[in-house]
């Protein structure tokens, strides 16, 4: 740690001092020996666990081809064979393109110039505790400042905000619908929007899982208004959910989708799917990147899609969100500090809070709780606007065995915080 503080900015945070040596499915070995349960899935990276051996396998043999070419100058298989998987999983009863990235804020920027290109707008609509990168355009259709945003701006413009729906904390589907016609009203006309940008359920804002109501009303506003709809599936995706997109279960189909994380089992890859003519409005070149698409991180997401129909990991994800919801609501039956537990699928939080108030959010004992759990030998991750939010990203393919010591840990850690 010490050669890493004198190495490395401040900036670069760390939720858990600690130096991983290796991981195995669902557990961590330290540099010093010490054994770890992962909650945290590298922020929902790890669906498929740690070293999946298919996937390491699958890596391994593309990696004795070739490594790199960029797909702009010498195609490659991989990449294609992807596409066509991706497009045969996106929703919606219409010819679809896919183009892949780098990272999950590449996916997002691309796929607002993608929606700018064809509508020949320029404003955006995003939503309040949104997240989507750390770019300055991700950053500014990020809907929170602390820590993402401080000293960076000024952000793009033509980026606005809507309430994002929030029945905790009183905020309905009919405010948030009610605050995008105020944006119209106020800001800008909907003529001049390109795309509202949506999570199906908010990651770094806290889990919020939107209404499948607000969705579908959503798509109808967009239909309105000739407004593109992009869902960003960069957390939510791959699975997480118990669909392998989340917006497959409100009915909507969007226009675009961005994907990233758990796609590549642990290499970087990230991708934008979405209706054919809406990808084809840039121009050849207008699209891509040096490592956009890597061969090797290819090679890995096929070998994750395979791995999902092998476990049956979509049928897993609803059942072990079930048990997780069922264990962390007995927990909050009995400690009023848990004000809600929310989620969809196998992504499941807690939110925190003082005396049984949900207005008085609870950013300390959320901190203590992820500090004590490390202690015990849990991984956990903090969230939320006000960062009194406790989530879990247990990969998927963990054993009931391992999940249950897991809670086991977290109830004994908020027991010790009493």
């Amino acid at each position: 740690m010490a050669r890493r503080r004198a190495a490395i900015p401040r900036g670069v945070g760390q939720s858990h001092e600690i130096f991983i040596a290796r991981g195995e499915n669902a557990e961590v070995w330290d540099v010093e020996g010490r054994r770890y349960i992962d909650f945290a899935g590298g922020i929902a990276v790890l669906n498929t666990g740690h070293c999946r051996p298919e996937i390491v396998e699958a890596v391994k043999a593309q990696v004795d081809l070739y490594t790199h070419t960029c797909f702009q100058v010498l195609a490659y298989e991989p990449y294609v064979e992807l596409a066509e998987r991706i497009n045969a999983l996106a929703p919606g009863n219409f010819d679809k393109k896919t183009l892949f990235l780098s990272t999950g804020a590449e996916a997002v920027e691309n796929a607002i110039k993608i929606a700018r290109a064809h509508t020949k707008r320029s404003a955006v609509i995003a939503f309040t505790s949104g997240y989507h990168g750390r770019t300055l355009l991700t950053l500014g259709l990020t809907g929170k400042v602390a820590p993402y945003k401080l000293g960076f701006g000024p952000f793009p413009n033509e980026i606005f905000h809507a309430q994002f729906p929030n029945a905790l904390h009183g905020v309905s589907v009919d405010d948030a619908i009610a605050s995008i016609e105020l944006i119209f009203k106020n800001d800008v006309e909907a003529s001049r929007v390109a795309a509202i940008i949506v999570e199906p359920v908010q990651g770094e804002g806290g889990f919020n899982v939107a209404p499948f109501d607000f969705l579908q009303r959503l798509r109808a506003l967009c239909d309105q208004h000739g407004i593109l709809l992009i869902a960003d599936e960069i957390q939510t995706g791959a699975g997480r959910t118990g669909t392998w997109f989340a917006i497959e279960q409100s009915g909507v189909a969007p226009d675009m989708i961005t994907m990233a994380k758990s796609m590549g089992g642990g290499y970087p890859i990230s991708g934008v799917v979405g209706r054919a003519e809406v990808m084809d409005a840039p121009a050849a070149g207008g699209l891509g990147g040096t490592y956009a698409g890597s061969p090797v991180a290819c090679a890995a997401a096929l070998a994750v899609l395979e791995v999902f129909e092998k476990d049956q990991l979509l049928a897993r994800s609803r059942n072990l969100g079930n048990h997780l919801m069922r264990s962390l609501q007995a927990m909050a039956a009995k400690d009023a500090r848990i004000c809600e537990v929310r989620g969809l699928g196998a992504m499941v939080a807690i939110e925190l809070c003082k005396a049984g108030d949900a207005h008085q959010p609870d950013a300390d004992l959320a901190k203590a709780l992820a500090a004590e759990a490390t202690k015990r030998g849990l991984i956990l991750l903090t969230c939320g606007t006000y960062g009194n939010v406790v989530r879990i990203l247990v990969p998927l393919t963990a054993s009931d065995a391992i999940v249950n010591e897991g809670l086991d840990i977290i109830q004994a850690s908020l027991t010790a915080l009493s």
